[in-house]
């Protein structure tokens, strides 16, 4: 069975996207859609497919499922009208900005039984889901504590923050979403803080660059977050996880891993750039995961509950950081 795909949005991660169903042997890449034109053409071309309007994806006979790239404001719009027009549907993270959008659009999706699948990317990294296989085999016993690392290159433009929801919505939500992966027990307890370090601009847009956050379960497990719009040194992607029987971790990965040793010490090439090059079996795995799920009927994962509870841990740490306060969470 080979699955027809419908892309919206022809811009950075669209093009990641596209390439993760073009390298997949059960996928076809049938149309592209993009209000920029051009845009939609360019990337139709470099697979092999149409450039179509987003009205004839929807309404397509020979397109069963639809990988969502557009602006966030448009997810949850787009979502309800495909989860009636029959298709199985992608989304890239956030389905909204808003809680009760996002609530209201998942009442759609169940009552019209859309596959749906939020693109968490980094639960499909095939060293993190190592780790998470090293703490279902029990080889570090009980979870006890999560450490999380995730810092950018740098920092988005100020145009780009005033647009994304800010730090919590826009970057923490994806360690939020591991946070939850490996923790396995949902937090219930948000301690969040936040400055302008690196870019005093995100600051006069209304966001935060520099983050700390502690999620604490009903058991009292911990996960600690850590956020940077700036690392000098690269993509820097970690997670540490601490258990009763040991720990287990996963470092920074490297285009080439290569250590050189010579009379001034030893070296190591940079990290990634950035994450369309860390993480690029991610987003091929999650495609996969996707087709498998739609192939055999099944719910995917992360669903849209996922990117729902993801958020709301984003607002609770939003709150956090602008009253000083621990925030419960539902």
């Amino acid at each position: 069975m080979t699955v027809r795909f419908g892309l919206l949005g022809a811009g950075r991660i669209g093009k990641v996207h596209a390439a993760a169903i073009a390298s997949n042997p059960k996928a076809r890449l049938v149309a592209v859609a993009d209000a920029l034109e051009p845009a939609a053409r360019a990337l139709a071309q470099a697979w092999g497919a149409e450039v179509r309007s987003l009205d004839d994806i929807v309404s397509a006979g020979d397109i069963d499922a639809v990988v969502i790239c557009t602006p966030t404001d448009t997810h949850a719009d787009l979502i309800e009208r495909l989860a009636r027009a029959g298709k199985a549907i992608f989304c890239e993270k956030p389905i909204d900005l808003d809680v009760a959008r996002v609530e209201a659009c998942l009442k759609v999706v169940d009552k019209t039984g859309a596959a749906l699948m939020v693109g968490f990317n980094r639960r499909f990294d095939p060293h993190f889901a190592a780790v998470r296989q090293a703490i279902d085999d029990g080889r570090i016993g009980a979870v006890e504590m999560v450490t999380i690392t995730s810092r950018d290159p740098g920092a988005p433009p100020p145009d780009y923050v005033k647009r994304s929801g800010g730090i919590f919505r826009d970057m923490t939500i994806h360690d939020f979403d591991m946070a939850r992966f490996l923790l396995g027990e949902e937090p219930v307890a948000v301690s969040a803080h936040a400055s302008v370090l690196v870019d005093k601009k995100i600051g006069e847009a209304g966001d935060f660059d520099s983050v700390s956050v502690i999620l604490e379960t009903a058991s009292g497990k911990q996960a600690v977050i850590s956020n940077s719009r700036r690392a000098t040194y690269g993509y820097d992607q970690r997670i540490e996880v601490h258990g009763s029987k040991g720990m287990v971790a996963a470092e920074n990965q490297r285009p080439v891993s290569i250590e050189l040793a010579n009379d001034k010490g030893y070296t190591r090439p940079p990290l990634h750039d950035f994450f369309m090059t860390r993480y690029i079996d991610a987003y091929a795995n999650e495609i996969t995961a996707f087709i498998a799920a739609k192939a055999a009927g099944k719910k995917a994962s992360p669903s849209g509950k996922d990117g729902l509870v993801a958020l709301k841990l984003a607002d609770a740490a939003l709150k956090s950081a602008k009253t000083g306060k621990t925030v419960r969470v539902d």
